[in-house]
């Protein structure tokens, strides 16, 4: 007799920018970003939200699923994202190999964002934020093509644990450095190589 494999993929929600997916709680499925951008956070004691990690396209969360863990983190659409909800044990052998592949990578992600937060200056978490964001859907490129991430100080202050006062001289710095160009809305990288410096990588 011929088994039939059945498909993983319970169904499909698409999210639009700055709408939660998911809540701390029970976990009951995995995720895998179809497209867009996701971005898992926490809260901090004084309600601050705190970046554990962003998922790009292919990316997968929710692995606490796999534990029986509970969720301690939201996970929120930054751009607008199609996501689809997947039941682990429906799994093929590759799929899972290709899901230990991409969370062992978003492990040591979350592990830098986490030694940063902990142990680097605010100039060097933003300079990170910036590089990590470059080539996600929250960029674009600029006229002589140089990427340029869409994100304004408020959310940036958002994803590194700051406040926008505080971010904003941040950039100041970085764009006498000649790291960056600021605008309205976005942030070009000029110097690569200047950034990833200040970064500490």
């Amino acid at each position: 007799m011929t088994t039939v494999q059945r498909s993983p993929v319970l169904d499909q929600r698409h999210a639009e920018s700055g709408e939660v997916l998911l809540f701390p709680g029970r976990s009951e499925h995995l995720y895998r970003l179809v497209n867009g951008l996701i971005r898992l956070y926490t809260v901090d004691d004084d309600g601050t939200g705190v970046t554990l990690r962003y998922v790009k396209k292919d990316g997968y969360f929710g692995e606490e699923v796999l534990t029986g863990e509970p969720r301690r983190y939201f996970a929120e659409a930054v751009t607008p994202s199609d996501v689809e909800v997947i039941d682990p044990s429906e799994l093929s052998e590759a799929d899972l190999r290709a899901l230990a592949s991409v969370l062992a990578a978003a492990l040591d992600t979350m592990g830098r964002s986490l030694h940063r937060l902990a142990g680097k200056p605010l100039r060097a978490r933003v300079a990170a934020e910036l590089l990590e964001l470059s080539d996600s859907d929250l960029s674009g490129r600029s006229p002589d093509g140089a990427p340029m991430v869409y994100i304004t100080h408020d959310e940036l202050a958002t994803a590194v644990g700051s406040v926008r006062e505080t971010v904003t001289k941040v950039v100041g710095e970085l764009v006498r450095l000649g790291a960056i160009r600021a605008g309205y809305g976005k942030i070009t990288v000029r110097d690569e190589r200047v950034l990833r410096e200040v970064a500490g990588e």
